[in-house]
Order: structure tokens, then C-alpha cells, then sequence
């Protein structure tokens, strides 16, 4: 298949095989971390009301931010949680706000399956600064749809399980990942803001965040920013770039001149090496995926049936879609945001920076030098420009 529209890019100093013998060395950490966010997380079960029908019509008498004075972006801090995890959500919280929040005040909105326990919701009122709102997923943005193949999804499954790749059975952690890859920013609860900053419990803030990284992103026309990328693991997602470059085929309009292909390919397009953006940090532009070019991505995607066929993740598909329809200047690595998801920690670079924003990570953690780093194919295409 021709991939004209992307540019021809030197290969990566890695060699494919090197980076998988990475890839299988690193798997047993990194699986674990996703057991430890995903165990029993969100279960299947009887179908629930949708959010109008739950809810009623939303209604707030806080919903913006505070009018003090001080300019702020139409913005919110988003987290995916439920009730069980109420003590790792709050301290997820508590640190964000320590380190950014209590100084700027953002809304935070909290999303889950069903509705949060009054215990949930009072904890996190107390520890926010600013307006809380907890919303419902409707069930038609969580569930696996009616028209997948049952018959082929359990087949996939079991291929995974055979695997021994974590989660390679469960259906939940597919909704999940459907749901953070084209319904999150849909909710009634979100359509309110343009951009979001999404938190997962259990992750830790290092650096003190004194400037606003929802003001620099919109002033400075960033659309998209990550703390950590790694590569995906190949088994999860093995026809997700060949439904990219039929898309891209069909759509050679919406890819961005001087975009970030050469992060995600080795060979000008014809394979995915496999890097990504960690999704579960993520500073973003909801209109991006609101937008005409990520619409039509996500649907074409959605179509395949790959989220339920195979385990395709929220964030190589939000990686491939901001590198491609997204100039590469218009995505920012945030350097200064000390950050850890087990197991991997990103610390700022410079000693410095590190003073300056009166940080307490260890820099000999920082990940993103590592071998299973794709940290080096970002900054090759930033020399290359």
C-alpha cells in the first residue's frame, strides 16, 4: 500500500529486534502496572441509564471557576475513577493540587460507570479547591456495542489469554479503552471546556507547577502534551496501523504538514514501531478530538471492531492521531511536570529546573533515557526539521 503522503525519515538507532527484546523484557513491570489500575475495574454488568436518562438535565450552581481576576483557561482536571479506589484517587488529588491546583483552582470533573458513593464525593470536595462535578457514563459510550462479533471478540480474548498478556480476557478494560479514545470528551459534564488534564489515581506529582500548562498551551498553539512514551506492546494492536494507513489512503487531506510521523515509524509509514504517549498524563485540547480529523479517524477505527477484537488502548490511538494530524510543533513534552505511573517516573532533565520548581523526584529514575523509552525518536524529529 503507498503512503505518499508521509515523508521519507531516517531509521531510529534502535534496531526492531532490539526494541522488542526491550519490549519482552519490560512486559511482566508493565502489565502489573495496568493490573494495579484495572483490577476489578468497571466490571461488566446489567446495562445502566444513560446520563440524561440517570441524571436529568446537569445542572450546577458552581460550575465555572472562581471570578477573582486572574485568567484562566476554559479548562478542567479529569479523572476516570470509581469508588473503590477512593483512597489512591485522593491522594492523586491531594498531591495535584499541592503541587498546581490550590494556587489556580481549576474545576475538577470525576467520571465513573456508576454513580460515586456519597463517601467519594465528600472526600473529594474536601481536598479540591476548586468547583467538583461527578458525572455517569452512559451506557451507550461504555458497554461493548451490540453489532461486535461475539463469537470472533471471545476468540481474540482467549488468543490474548493463550498469550499470557494481562487482561487479554477481560471486557471491561476494552470499554475502558473504547471509552477513553472517543466518548470521554462527549460527556455532557465536559462539553463545557476546551481543554482537560487528565489524572489517574495512584500517580505522583514531584514539581512544584507555577505557571499555568493550560494558558501555555493555548497561547503558544499546542494542541496536545506528554510527560512519558514508551513503546506499545505489539500483540494489543497488531492491525491498528494497517486500519491507520487504509484511513490515511482515504484521507490524505487531514494529515498535518511537517507532522510526527517519523516518531511513530522507522520506515516512512509502512510499520508502527510502536511508540506512544503515555495517556494516562495528558494535557489536551478537547476540540482536537471534537474535530473533524480525529472524528472521522475514531469512527473508522471504532468500525473495525479492534477495541473488542484485539485490545487496541486509548493511547497509541490518541498517539498516531495527534502525530498525524497535528503538526509536530502543535505537541509539547512538559519537561518541568515531574510525574511517576508505575513504573515508570519522568524527572525533569535539568538540575536546575529541578531546583527551581523545588522538585523531589529522583533524577537516576528518570525513564526517559531508558531502553524502553521512545523519548530519543521524539527529540531525533525535532532535530530533523
Amino acid at each position: 500500500m503507498s503512503l505518499t503522503v508521509f515523508a521519507s525519515l531516517r531509521p531510529s538507532t534502535l534496531t526492531r529486534t532490539t526494541r522488542y527484546v526491550l519490549v519482552a523484557l519490560c512486559a511482566t513491570t508493565i502489565l502489573l502496572s495496568i493490573f494495579n489500575f484495572t483490577h476489578n475495574h468497571h466490571a461488566s454488568g446489567g446495562s445502566l441509564l444513560g446520563l440524561s436518562e440517570d441524571l436529568g438535565s446537569p445542572v450546577f450552581t458552581d460550575w465555572h471557576t472562581p471570578d477573582d481576576g486572574r485568567r484562566r483557561a476554559n479548562a478542567t482536571l479529569l479523572m476516570l475513577a470509581r469508588n473503590s479506589e477512593l483512597d489512591s484517587a485522593a491522594a492523586s488529588v491531594r498531591e495535584l493540587e499541592d503541587k498546581f491546583n490550590h494556587e489556580f483552582r481549576y474545576p475538577w470533573v470525576f467520571l465513573n460507570e456508576v454513580p460515586f458513593s456519597a463517601e467519594f464525593q465528600e472526600r473529594m470536595k474536601g481536598l479540591a479547591s476548586g468547583p467538583v462535578h461527578f458525572g455517569v457514563i452512559p451506557a451507550r459510550h461504555w458497554y461493548q456495542p451490540d453489532w461486535i462479533d461475539e463469537e470472533k471478540a471471545t476468540q481474540g480474548r482467549n488468543q490474548l489469554v493463550e498469550a499470557d498478556i494481562i487482561y487479554g480476557g477481560s471486557v471491561s478494560y476494552r470499554n475502558m479503552c473504547r471509552f477513553n479514545s472517543g466518548f470521554f470528551y462527549r460527556h455532557p459534564f465536559l462539553q463545557n471546556y476546551k481543554w482537560y488534564w487528565r489524572v489517574e489515581p495512584d500517580v505522583h506529582f514531584y514539581c512544584a507547577v507555577d505557571e499555568d500548562p493550560f494558558l501555555y498551551m493555548e497561547d503558544n498553539d499546542k494542541h496536545y502534551g506528554f510527560t512519558i512514551t514508551p513503546y506499545e506492546f505489539e500483540k494489543t494492536i497488531k492491525t491498528l496501523w494497517n486500519a491507520t494507513k487504509e484511513f490515511i489512503e482515504e484521507n490524505p487531506h487531514l494529515v498535518a504538514p511537517n507532522n510526527s510521523l517519523g516518531y511513530l515509524s522507522d520506515d516512512g509509514g509502512q510499520t508502527y514501531n510502536l511508540c506512544h504517549f503515555w495517556s494516562n498524563f495528558e494535557i489536551a485540547d478537547m476540540e482536537f478530538w471534537r474535530g473533524e480529523a480525529y472524528s472521522a479517524y475514531f469512527d473508522h477505527l471504532d468500525a473495525k471492531g479492534g477495541f473488542y477484537y484485539e485490545r487496541w488502548g486509548d493511547a497509541p490511538v490518541h498517539s498516531i492521531a495527534a502525530s498525524l494530524f497535528l503538526r509536530k510543533d502543535q505537541i509539547h513534552f512538559f519537561d518541568e511536570i515531574g510525574y511517576a505511573h508505575s513504573p515508570f517516573t519522568h524527572c525533569p532533565h535539568g538540575k536546575g529546573v529541578r531546583q527551581l520548581k523545588q522538585c523531589t523526584c529522583n533524577p537516576w529514575i528518570n525513564f526517559d533515557y531508558q531502553g524502553y523509552s521512545c523519548m530519543r525518536q521524539w527529540e531525533r524529529i525535532h532535530r530533523h526539521k
